[in-house]
């Protein structure tokens, strides 16, 4: 192996310990224990966990009250996860559903944490563990919306290029439990939300689309949003949405008034602990923010632009962003916004020596099928175009079909975390050495 390969291995092995640094500060383990509350004196703990991190999050708590002597008959509750993000519990039932397209696993769940956060009394705690995809992990659909609908609707949202928190602002429109309404079904019982973030600014509203605490967004906004998109929705959501007697709760609602919220790990977390491990690898961290949003294809070259800059000072510097990216559907390939990013960067950097970048997502599937087999990002090197034209890849093509996962797959340079149990959305690393 000659001495450039021995550093581009080096660096591709630095650049994924610096994006396991970012995951692992944001798992339940490290952040969860030290925020759940006091177990009620008297009543039951209603546990509800919903997300990519509910499996986790569930064991975790679980341990925490059971161990401590709380009789087990008091603990009742579900927890809902993505498939393949499922956890062996003791006591909470748990299941999975689908995501990012909702399943009859969606439905249930909802249901039946609606109907458990109805039964509290002033004795009981609801103790409700959010993360990423609680969006698609509990769905009660409005008014005559069938699941079919809601699924078409979720994928036309999915298709469009719209940010999340449009999306689910749109969503809250055609949910019973979203924007509040699982706080309202829980009322008067003592309500604590614990939230793990995947969201800009990490907006409560937003998290799994705002479940349990008051909702600032109108009906408005979200007819606003579907026209800008040209969003084609079944009969049954316009109905829903042209009727104001479907808004969410508002600030002040006095459902909200025995209600708490905390969020126990951010996007800005899992970013400063990547940047402490690109220190401690000896790089100048140029910090882009946890907040990044836009085209992923866009981004990357404004990025590879950033890098050839800073190598041309001639700093050993390495790059960081966190946010969650977007991909307009325009081709029939596979691949998500990590790896789309990576491809685009590939091709904007031009084999600049090096130069190696990794783009993953926290969750451990990036877009994809919603399987929890997906790769969860991929890496780029200065030899990635070379090793593409040597297969007969095209690279431009590939990104014109959207087909990133296709690309990476042949090079052996799909990112492979399997699930991690959190989602504090993406770590993008770019390792520049003059």
């Amino acid at each position: 192996m000659h001495s450039s390969d021995d550093a581009i291995a080096a660096a591709r092995t630095t650049a994924r310990r610096i994006f396991d640094a970012a995951v692992g500060r944001a798992h339940p383990a490290g952040c969860l224990p030290a925020h759940l509350p006091e177990a009620p004196a008297t009543g039951r703990l209603i546990l509800l966990a919903a997300g990519k991190a509910a499996g986790s999050m569930t064991t975790l708590a679980e341990a925490h009250y059971l161990d401590a002597g709380f009789p087990p008959d008091r603990l009742v509750g579900h927890a809902v996860a993505r498939h393949g993000y499922e956890a062996k519990t003791r006591r909470i039932p748990m299941v999975a559903a689908g995501h990012p397209v909702p399943d009859q696993g969606s439905i249930d769940s909802a249901e039946r944490a609606l109907e458990l956060a109805r039964s509290a009394t002033s004795d009981d705690l609801v103790l409700v563990l959010l993360s990423g995809g609680g969006s698609a992990n509990w769905v009660a659909p409005a008014g005559g919306l069938s699941l079919a609908e809601k699924q078409a609707v979720n994928k036309a949202l999915l298709r469009s290029g719209a940010p999340i928190g449009e999306m689910n602002i749109v969503r809250k429109r055609f949910s019973r439990i979203k924007g509040g309404r699982l706080a309202l079904a829980a009322a008067p019982a003592k309500l604590l939300t614990l939230a793990i973030s995947d969201v800009p600014g990490d907006e409560a509203t937003a998290i799994a689309s705002g479940p349990t605490v008051p909702d600032p967004t109108t009906m408005a906004q979200a007819r606003e949003i579907v026209a800008r998109y040209g969003l084609d929705l079944p009969q049954a959501a316009r109905v829903l949405l042209e009727d104001d007697a479907n808004e969410t709760p508002k600030p002040g609602d006095r459902a909200f008034a025995n209600s708490d919220f905390h969020i126990v790990a951010r996007p800005a977390d899992a970013i400063a602990a990547a940047r402490a491990a690109a220190e401690a690898a000896g790089y100048a961290v140029h910090d882009l923010g946890a907040d990044c949003e836009g085209e992923a294809r866009e981004v990357a070259s404004a990025h590879a632009a950033l890098a050839m800059e800073l190598k041309r000072g001639g700093r050993r510097a390495c790059i960081l962003s966190g946010g969650e990216l977007t991909v307009t559907l325009r081709g029939q390939g596979k691949g998500g916004p990590n790896q789309e990013y990576a491809l685009a960067l590939a091709i904007a950097l031009k084999a600049e020596p090096g130069i190696v970048a990794l783009s993953g997502d926290t969750d451990g599937t990036d877009g994809g099928g919603g399987e929890a087999s997906d790769p969860a990002g991929a890496l780029v090197d200065t030899t990635t175009l070379a090793r593409a034209a040597a297969l007969g890849l095209a690279p431009a093509q590939s990104l014109a079909d959207n087909d990133s996962t296709g690309f990476f797959a042949a090079l052996g340079d799909l990112l492979r975390t399997g699930p991690t149990l959190t989602n504090v959305n993406d770590c993008r690393v770019i390792l520049i050495d003059p």
